[in-house]
């Protein structure tokens, strides 16, 4: 959580990343820290495919967590 990374659900963490190459930074910074006795797996989506998720406790849909807006510097 202190790289950026929200629990998505429990033992589920995400992150936003706004290109592949900022995405890869951090798959490195994770293999680096990679438990010895235990086991991570990466899944990288597109912000399209993340938007179709529908998230459901319950009988209720809930809100889905919030995307960051991509900001660019010039």
């Amino acid at each position: 959580m202190q790289n950026g990374f929200t629990m998505f659900q429990f033992s589920m963490y995400i992150r936003h990343c706004n290109s592949r190459e900022n995405a890869n930074v951090h798959l490195k910074r994770v293999r680096k820290l990679l438990p010895e006795k235990g086991k991570i797996g990466i899944l990288t989506i597109t912000d399209k495919q993340f938007g179709e998720i529908e998230l459901f406790s319950g009988l209720e849909i809930t809100k889905r967590p919030d995307t960051p807006q991509q900001l660019e510097l010039f």
